[in-house]
């Protein structure tokens, strides 16, 4: 019997996070542990913030290493793992392997043959095959899941949530293809639609054409899973950079669907949207408010 078998039963023993940029991983750790159970940090160099990483336990390494992550997670007595946090995919050939990830190397070609969502569930198939059970976020720490309704002092008007409800048709439109999981609609006018560059960079590209005096005023961001999309890996989410983004744009507010989304430092995030006058709503996957 395996290592990772004799860690105990799923939901038991550490919980080894695979750790990116941005605060998410943390708003995870933290809820985890305070629900009794330990965490390991398994921190991507040049993603992960080193000052939080400290806070916890944790192991320092380099995409690619996929052994390497097996054997420490095994040492731990770790049988879950989830992956968190920002994270630009990059090319094959620029990912350090080691013999763990030669060893496997055809697989992750072809996982590479496809969009994030294809690529991510290769990844977690195997992991699966070497004994361990990949879990989403939303799974061991539920109060991190956006809440239905309007968290900010200003709720959305009629345009706005025609925004929101044309936002939301269009991600699900384009879901099977596999890109973006946000939009930007103002007036029933798509501006922006979510690519490789992420929320972030999207927010900046819409900033940057209303300097120029393009795209009008108001509109809202949107976020959505993707039809399909496994939620173990990279649900929509959102915290108070996505807020501070949202308003440099010069959009009226933000909205993503509720238990389907997951948000980091709410507290701050709504303090954020009231200070910038904008909403901030969870939203049934129609657009809905009630």
């Amino acid at each position: 019997m395996s290592a990772v078998a004799d860690a105990g039963p799923a939901g038991q023993g550490p919980l080894a996070i695979i750790c990116g940029g941005g605060s998410l991983p943390f708003a995870v750790a933290e809820s985890v542990r305070q629900h009794g159970r330990d965490v390991v940090l398994f921190a991507l160099r040049g993603w992960a913030d080193p000052k939080r990483v400290a806070d916890y336990k944790h192991y320092w390494g380099a995409l690619g290493r996929f052994g390497w992550v097996c054997r420490q997670a095994r040492a731990e007595g770790c049988r879950e793992i989830v992956f968190i946090g920002t994270l630009a995919r990059p090319t094959l050939w620029r990912l350090r392997f080691d013999w763990g990830t030669l060893r496997i190397l055809p697989r992750v070609i072809a996982a590479y043959r496809g969009g994030d969502n294809h690529l991510l569930s290769g990844v977690a198939q195997a992991f699966e095959q070497e004994g361990f059970r990949l879990v989403g976020a939303h799974e061991v720490a539920p109060d991190i899941l956006m809440p239905a309704g309007v968290l900010s002092k200003r709720r959305p008007d009629t345009q706005e949530l025609a925004d929101i409800v044309q936002a939301l048709k269009l991600l699900h439109a384009i879901g099977e293809f596999d890109v973006g999981q946000a939009a930007v609609v103002a007036g029933n006018h798509i501006l922006a639609v979510e690519g490789a560059e992420g929320t972030d960079r999207m927010l900046e590209r819409v900033a940057e054409l209303r300097g120029r005096g393009v795209g009008g005023a108001g509109g809202v961001l949107v976020k959505a899973p993707k039809p399909g999309q496994d939620w173990r890996f990279d649900l929509p989410s959102i915290g108070p950079q996505t807020i501070e983004g949202a308003a440099r744009a010069g959009l009226a507010g933000v909205a993503v669907v509720a238990g389907a989304s997951i948000v980091a430092e709410p507290q701050r995030m709504n303090a954020l949207a009231d200070t910038h006058d904008i909403f901030l709503v969870g939203a049934n996957p129609d657009g809905s408010l009630e």
